[in-house]
């Protein structure tokens, strides 16, 4: 119930009667409640539905709750009372309280059998009463929906207290920090590499030709492009890199692009791009884990059955036929996707767009209007 009680001269100022005056009640308020959002109790995830447990408890102030199960709190909840419940007697309040609880935790509760806990010794036996006015009858349909036991413990057993006071239930996480580290042993191999490549007989293998001119040699003597490092085609220091910048620690299987870009920053190579997306694309465990966010594409996808005719049309070209008398040597079909009807119409193929679009206007938009969609294999 802390979180209700610190918020009460915030939620005051949302009531229609009250004045909007934000002053340092409610400047302290909201900082409190900062503090304690940003300090909250550690929270356990529910270990199966077995063994749950609700301490509830209810006062003039609010209602408050508490799920626990084998001694770890899986979610806490509190809320002020609303202007009616204000009224209401204290055994209505307590058992206002295990309503709230099981309404809030549903999703945990419903279908599990649980234990109540209340400070009121009365709720023991509501299932017992017999005289219950309209609100209590409610509250006990409710509660038949679920199995529930509601049991009684004293108000000094205060588990919640405990609960909150509870910093860990794990030992501490050790966190080491990796980071990508040229090393002189890298640099001597990639100068000898570099030296290799630029040999007139293995210049062609690097495809290098034209940019040997434009290498030039930094400080460390490793011969560079644009200030980045060449990396020659010769030994496996491409697929060393390619390996570190996607399987590493430090990595962590980018995507293509992104790979690419963090490489390009310090390397370069001929074909540099394509050659990390085939790299990406080859990766074995990216293809296990990774979901594929772009639509389907192929021709094995099936189209929308469309509503009404000649809206969806599909269209090709039959070429490479023999010559008829008025010289035309090729058929456009085009079909009707609902009805399945067709027109041939006998074309040349040397036909520019002009030509068939005035075509496609004369035989097609006059008999059946413009169509909505038109699907072809991208001929040309």
């Amino acid at each position: 119930m802390d979180f209700s009680r610190i918020a009460t001269p915030l939620t005051k100022l949302t009531r229609k009667e009250v004045k909007y005056d934000w002053g340092p009640t409610q400047v302290q308020a909201f900082e409190e409640l900062k503090k304690r959002l940003t300090e909250a109790p550690i929270l356990a995830l529910p270990d199966g539905n077995k063994d749950m447990v609700v301490y509830s408890d209810a006062s003039y102030l609010g209602l408050g709750c508490v799920l626990m199960q084998r001694g770890k709190v899986i979610a806490y909840a509190s809320r002020q009372l609303k202007t009616h419940e204000t009224n209401y007697p204290t055994h209505d309040l307590e058992l206002a309280a295990v309503v709230f609880a099981l309404i809030i935790w549903r999703h945990y509760l419903y279908g599990v059998k649980c234990t109540i806990y209340t400070d009121h010794k009365s709720l023991k036996y509501f299932f017992e009463q017999k005289d219950l006015n309209m609100r209590q009858r409610r509250w006990l349909e409710l509660l038949k929906d679920y199995d529930c036991e509601i049991l009684s413990h004293p108000g000094k057993a205060n588990v919640v207290a405990d609960a909150l006071s509870r910093k860990t239930e794990h030992s501490a996480i050790q966190v080491k920090s990796y980071s990508l580290v040229i090393t002189p042993y890298f640099l001597n191999e990639l100068k000898d590499a570099q030296k290799e490549g630029l040999k007139e007989e293995n210049v062609g293998f690097e495809r290098i030709f034209g940019q040997v001119k434009s290498l030039e040699e930094n400080e460390c003597g490793v011969k560079i492009r644009f200030g980045r490092m060449w990396v020659p085609r010769n030994g496996d220091i491409r697929s060393r890199i390619l390996d570190e910048a996607h399987k590493s620690r430090y990595s962590i299987h980018p995507g293509a692009t992104k790979m690419y870009q963090d490489l390009r920053k310090n390397y370069w190579w001929p074909g540099m791009k394509f050659n990390v997306m085939q790299y990406v694309n080859k990766c074995l465990t990216c293809a296990q884990v990774k979901a594929e966010h772009q639509k389907p594409y192929g021709y094995v996808q099936p189209l929308e059955v469309p509503k009404w005719k000649w809206e969806h049309i599909t269209m090709d070209f039959i070429t490479k036929l023999p010559l008829t008398a008025k010289r035309h040597d090729a058929i456009w079909v085009i079909v009707d996707r609902l009805t399945k009807s067709a027109h041939f119409l006998p074309i040349r193929e040397t036909y520019t767009s002009e030509k068939l679009s005035e075509l496609f206007v004369k035989e097609i938009i006059t008999r059946h209007g413009v169509p909505v969609s038109i699907v072809s294999d991208r001929d040309t």
